[in-house]
């Protein structure tokens, strides 16, 4: 469940303003984290002891997850495929869309364009960072 009045750890965003975005990091300790959209949750998850070391979280990440762009289902990340390139811009500019299956990418690709699906294990420190520029 959403709390109505949390903010995203890394961009400072409203969560209520991004339905259709939120993530959630679940850390090993049980808290859960939500996040505004995947490009935010990555960046806890691939700077980890940088949020620690600065108490935005007190323990490391166990499992992430997404929800379905269409259908709105909660996913495990590694269980999603994203759209990178859309026109669709995200909370914070440009970032990935994820979507339980690439036929559901590929249906809103159709109408909001896109570069590229990716499987979860090409999402990289890289261009976490690319689409934050």
């Amino acid at each position: 469940p959403l709390d109505k009045n949390a903010t995203d750890l890394v961009y400072m965003l409203p969560l209520k303003k991004f339905p259709k975005w939120i993530c959630e990091a679940e850390l090993k300790n049980g808290k859960k984290v939500q996040f505004a959209s995947v490009k935010s949750m990555m960046q806890l998850f691939f700077h980890q002891d940088h949020f620690k070391k600065r108490k935005l979280v007190d323990d490391d990440v166990k499992t992430i997850y997404v929800q379905d762009f269409i259908s709105g289902r909660r996913l495990e990340a590694n269980k999603a495929v994203y759209l990178f390139g859309s026109h669709l811009i995200g909370p914070h500019g440009d970032d990935l869309i994820p979507f339980e299956s690439e036929e559901n990418a590929k249906l809103f690709m159709l109408k909001n364009g896109g570069t590229k699906i990716l499987p979860y294990k090409k999402l990289s420190k890289g261009l976490i960072k690319y689409l934050d520029m």
